[in-house]
């Protein structure tokens, strides 16, 4: 197995493993390890059925939860993130966001598998949150170390969200409502339970405030946040190949769809792992 970091060393291409089969102990904790390094990986040339992807997640531990969004039939902890060619919606995942950050527990990890991949555009953009948060100066990051962040799934699928004015027709049943409207608060800055690193963990799709401050307060920190992770020496760009896997770190990183591929069918089939309670700076 080859591991081939970015410069930054924020991602990684793993080369010469075989995911359609049970990972052997040496090489499970090989890739563990490049995964808590690199928090992105990418496996090409893996062709996976549904029934390898999901045996393959539960390698790095349970389902987690996916709410909001119709599983495909018979496979309740598979979703299809289908565009089809003729669709004018905008593209699923358009935002920068951590998967789920408003559950009290959030998926550990998110693993994507591209099945049908257009010509053009439908790149993936991660975020180095650790990266960003070892940026800021001293005063701020205690200021942060203190602060707990409000997260909730109503801006996109709540009753009055971006997903319930939709006027376009889209592939995807995505499910809005009132359940998407509740708040769940988080450490503002998260420590990674593998590497003990710190990482801001916030995002402009999911958080919605800051506990004990105003609205204007508390979106006066977030926005410089929001702005400083998503500066171009904290990203990764992936560019997608069919058969190609990514598993990612939601409790350091942001990830963005980008569109750019309307006319083309894109498919992919996603599955998340269980996380764990939200540790924050002791």
């Amino acid at each position: 197995m080859i591991v081939s970091a970015q410069p930054s060393g924020f991602g990684a291409t793993v080369t010469g493993v075989d995911l359609s089969r049970p990972l052997p102990p040496e090489d499970l904790a090989a890739i563990r390890a490049a995964w808590a390094a690199h928090a992105v990986l990418s496996f090409p040339g893996q062709p996976l059925t549904l029934d390898a992807q999901e045996a393959l997640t539960l390698q790095f531990g349970d389902f987690g939860e996916d709410p909001f969004i119709k599983p495909l039939p018979g496979r309740p902890h598979i979703l299809e993130l289908r565009r089809e060619a003729d669709e004018t919606a905008p593209n699923f995942g358009a935002g920068w966001h951590s998967d789920w950050s408003f559950q009290p527990q959030p998926p550990a990890a998110t693993i994507l598998h591209g099945k049908v991949i257009p010509p053009i555009g439908g790149d993936t953009l991660f975020a180095d949150c650790a990266a960003a948060y070892d940026s800021l100066s001293p005063a701020f990051q205690r200021l942060c170390d203190s602060l707990t962040a409000l997260h909730s799934a109503r801006l996109p699928y709540g009753r009055d969200g971006v997903y319930a004015n939709e006027t376009a027709s889209r592939t995807m049943t995505i499910i809005t409502g009132e359940a998407a409207e509740a708040v769940q608060a988080h450490p503002l800055v998260r420590v990674h339970p593998a590497t003990g690193r710190r990482a801001l963990y916030c995002s402009p799709v999911y958080t919605i405030g800051i506990e004990g401050m105003t609205r204007d307060e508390g979106y006066a920190i977030l926005g410089h946040l929001f702005q400083r992770i998503i500066e171009p020496q904290f990203l990764f760009r992936h560019r997608w190949a069919p058969d190609t896997l990514l598993i990612w770190d939601n409790r350091c990183t942001l990830h963005f769809a980008e569109g750019g591929y309307d006319g083309h069918l894109r498919v992919m089939h996603r599955t998340t792992v269980a996380g764990e309670a939200v540790a924050g700076v002791a």
